[in-house]
């Protein structure tokens, strides 16, 4: 095979791989969203192309007669996500900074320590976390939702900021230290602004994982705090034999398309961000 060959080859295969991946990751998103603003009758149907519209499963999907309340989790997703978001960037920037700048005994022990933090099972929480919060009085509370939460999103909080922070030039430090500055005054004002996009990269990351979260809201909640997951797994039909397909892949396109936009937006920024540092 020429060269020239070889290189359409390997450009028709990598294209041919980047569709397939596509069709498999979009696919049964497309489908939910077909499904969502087709009529119910013909919410079994087969045909791959939008037909029989209606936004009647939208307005189910929004509707509170049934018992749902998908207005209520949003909202309570929203702030379970801010503020988990938020406290995993300010302990995570900190404890970022320190193990990759500062030389201190023990490092590699408490790196280790989040690793396994990173790798042990949610489903093995579950239980422990119920008694606790039980005990406490915590169930059905906010804090229930929230401190979890910052315990699973910390380890990517560390990790991608970590490897940002220590392919930072430490001559840009020095310089604003030699300056006069403190360690903290060149921390806020020249390490943080460079950091933006590893910043930005990680609180989306952090911010989708927690709205995904489904296994500890679902024992964690009540109505009145179920953030959008639980939500759409407890949604009912006009009757107790009828499960709302349609509604619920109204409900489930509500909370989806939002954030593949965002990420479509911003795909430059978070590519720019996990790439970061990744190359001296």
């Amino acid at each position: 095979m020429t060269p020239l060959r070889r290189t359409v080859a390997g450009t028709v295969g990598n294209y041919l791989g980047v569709v397939l991946i596509l069709v498999w990751g979009l696919a049964p998103f497309y489908w939910m969203v077909v499904t969502a603003f087709r009529d119910k009758d013909h919410t079994f149907s087969t045909n791959p192309l939008p037909s029989h519209l209606t936004l009647e499963n939208m307005r189910d999907a929004l509707a509170t007669d049934a018992g749902n309340n998908f207005l209520r989790a949003i909202g309570n997703s929203l702030i379970v996500g801010a503020a988990t978001t938020i406290i995993a960037l300010a302990v995570g920037v900190f404890t970022a900074y320190a193990l990759a700048r500062v030389d201190f005994r023990g490092k590699g022990v408490v790196t280790g320590i989040i690793l396994a933090a990173s790798m042990f099972p949610g489903i093995a929480l579950v239980t422990p976390l119920f008694q606790l919060f039980t005990n406490i009085g915590w169930i059905g509370t906010y804090r229930a939702l929230i401190l979890p939460n910052i315990s699973f999103v910390l380890p990517l909080t560390v990790y991608t900021l970590t490897s940002f922070f220590r392919d930072l030039p430490w001559r840009l430090e020095e310089a604003a230290r030699v300056d006069g500055a403190s360690r903290g005054q060149a921390f806020r004002k020249v390490i943080l602004p460079l950091a933006s996009p590893a910043l930005f990269t990680t609180a989306i990351l952090a911010f989708i994982a927690t709205w995904n979260e489904f296994m500890l809201a679902q024992q964690l909640s009540t109505p009145q705090t179920e953030p959008v997951t639980v939500a759409i797994a407890r949604f009912s039909g006009a009757s107790a034999y009828e499960f709302p397909y349609a509604a619920t892949m109204a409900a489930g396109a509500l909370v989806t398309v939002p954030l593949v936009v965002l990420v479509l937006v911003l795909q430059r920024r978070i590519v720019s961000g996990l790439t970061a540092g990744g190359v001296k």
